[in-house]
């Protein structure tokens, strides 16, 4: 691995570049999944999350529990990762809590 002072560590993979950290929660979303996984996964995007089923990237969704996490991994601190990580979810939570009252 290479370590560059600007970038971090550099891998094969690109979306590892940075600290190559990445936050993740399991969180209950079955507000967010009674309004359509793909209206979340639009949401998430405007929070720069990153919601993947909980078993895995590839494993697909079940449910409606979420593994949600940061989705940048560039350019940024590791506090700046995780709290957006925390407050993108904390926002998803209350969003969550309206759209089951729907």
């Amino acid at each position: 691995f290479c370590l560059d002072e600007k970038y971090g560590y550099i891998h094969s993979c690109p979306t590892n570049l940075g600290t190559g950290m990445r936050a993740s929660v399991h969180i209950d979303l079955p507000g967010w999944t009674k309004y359509g996984v793909d209206k979340l996964k639009k949401r998430c995007e405007e929070l720069h999350l990153q919601p993947r089923g909980t078993r895995g990237e590839s494993g697909g969704q079940t449910g409606h529990t979420y593994d949600i996490s940061n989705k940048h991994r560039l350019g940024y601190s590791e506090v700046e990762l995780v709290q957006k990580m925390i407050d993108g979810v904390n926002t998803l939570w209350e969003e969550d809590k309206k759209l089951q009252k729907q």
